[in-house]
């Protein structure tokens, strides 16, 4: 299990936005990964386990018109909204399971920093795969973020499964191209240096 709302609201609530291990102060490494993509701030974005994430803010700044962030954490969703302030009005903000949670329609781009880490269970990724198959369509950009394979085994006292590149590319299968990927070292609030990869893919 990745946790339930319960465990993602105590951290937030204990550690603040800030305080948590895999909080960023910008998305900067994501934005510039949209700009290679030549995402256009018409796509319809999904931020899925976004959290307290200044993703959000960024998109916003930029002038993107129909985002959508998905939390199990409400207390999560609360700082990025208050952080936001009237922004916040422009974004569509959901407290649900990616697992089980369904779209109204696909999304052009799927965006996914560490929740796909947590599903340490073959029922739990088949689950998660089948609402990413419902998110997405032909053309739609899939950029996934988990731990690398020299990353940590556990967060928040969770177990996590590690990916490298190819095995995120195994995972999704032949419907999704690999575009690009590269690995960055996450520094938590207190100095660890945390192995990430990320990878983008295209719905073919």
């Amino acid at each position: 299990m990745p946790g339930t709302t319960e465990h993602w609201d105590a951290a937030y609530a204990a550690e603040g936005e800030r305080g948590v291990s895999w909080y960023a102060p910008t998305a900067a490494p994501v934005l510039e990964l949209l700009d290679r993509l030549d995402v256009p701030t018409s796509a319809r974005v999904l931020d899925a386990g976004g959290g307290a994430s200044p993703l959000v803010d960024g998109l916003v700044a930029r002038g993107h018109r129909d985002v959508t962030v998905l939390d199990l954490s409400a207390t999560a969703l609360a700082l990025a909204r208050d952080r936001l302030g009237s922004r916040s009005a422009n974004v569509e903000w959901i407290v649900a399971d990616v697992r089980t949670w369904r779209p109204r329609s696909p999304f052009e781009l799927w965006h996914d920093r560490a929740v796909l880490h947590f599903l340490v269970s073959s029922d739990d990724r088949a689950a998660y795969l089948e609402t990413l198959a419902s998110a997405t369509r032909r053309e739609s950009l899939v950029v996934l973020s988990t731990f690398a394979p020299d990353g940590p085994d556990r967060c928040s006292g969770l177990p996590v499964v590690r990916y490298s590149a190819a095995d995120l590319a195994a995972l999704l299968g032949a419907d999704f191209e690999l575009l690009e990927d590269d690995r960055e070292q996450h520094i938590t609030p207190w100095g660890t240096a945390q192995a990430f990869v990320r990878a983008a893919f295209r719905r073919r």
